[in-house]
């Protein structure tokens, strides 16, 4: 009898939680239209922007089955992004039933007293090709960086381009994270070399300097017996090395949502 009860109880969380989240009044009215996957209700997309996207995104989920939807809205109604985009997604049923292969990315703009907010919610069937943490590099690597100089487009159309190739399989989660890692090491090694050029140069010239005042010698003929001396004692300045490699990894029409679900997957990120 317990367990019987205990059943109902989760029954009725569960149909209490659906129902709220489809009486959402900040989700966008007129979900599941034919051809429709971008939702522009804060208007932050031209509508040459808007049918670009939803061409790209409708052709991607006549050749998937995958469904990727965008949705922008000035107000949460109070909740997270990633509340409101994984309920959207449940209660919508992006992706199709079966595979539960849905993908939603939330945007609500920057305002004067709010931050920009950006979330990317995955359906169950898609978690093991873009894991939470491959979600966030796509957040903060492809989208805010455009959005914060104003390139909302551009921003979205990078995001949504990775997401696509990450669950078509051109590359995985891994290979995406390396492709960062490694750009991102370059210009760090080559700010710390610098750094240590400009000390070394620092304490050298400092030395020539006092040589030529003790010797009564220019400053760059002091300078340059100076670095002699040091050469023909064995030492030696030229030698820095770095260890490690770079290494990089390398249709019809949409005709509607097919029952996919959402269980809290995904990432975020504000602006």
């Amino acid at each position: 009898m317990n367990k019987f009860i205990h059943i109902v109880v989760l029954l009725l969380m569960v149909l209490t939680i659906d129902v709220a989240a489809k009486d959402n009044p900040c989700f966008p009215k007129n979900q599941g239209l034919q051809g429709k996957l971008v939702y522009d209700e804060a208007d932050m997309l031209s509508d040459g922007e808007e049918r670009q996207l939803n061409s790209t995104l409708s052709s991607f989920a006549a050749q998937t089955s995958n469904q990727i939807i965008v949705v922008t809205v000035d107000d949460l109604c109070g909740d997270a992004p990633s509340v409101f985009a994984t309920d959207l997604g449940h209660a919508w049923g992006v992706g199709q039933g079966k595979e539960d292969n849905g993908i939603v990315v939330l945007i609500k703009p920057k305002t004067q007293s709010s931050k920009g907010e950006v979330f990317i919610a995955v359906g169950y069937g898609l978690e093991g090709a873009i894991p939470d943490i491959t979600a966030h590099q796509i957040v903060n690597y492809e989208m805010i960086p455009e959005f914060r100089n104003k390139r909302i487009f551009a921003g979205i159309q990078k995001g949504t381009n990775v997401l696509m190739e990450l669950a078509r399989g051109e590359y995985n989660s891994d290979a995406y994270a390396k492709k960062h890692k490694s750009s991102g090491k370059f210009p760090r090694a080559i700010l710390v070399w610098v750094f240590i050029m400009i000390i070394f140069f620092g304490f050298r010239s400092m030395n020539a300097y006092r040589y030529s005042r003790l010797n009564n010698i220019g400053f760059w003929t002091a300078f340059w017996l100076l670095s002699n001396s040091r050469s023909s004692h064995g030492g030696s300045w030229g030698g820095f090395t770095g260890g490690g490699g770079f290494g990089g990894g390398g249709g019809g029409g949409f005709g509607g949502f097919g029952g996919g679900g959402f269980g809290g997957g995904g990432a975020g990120g504000s602006w």
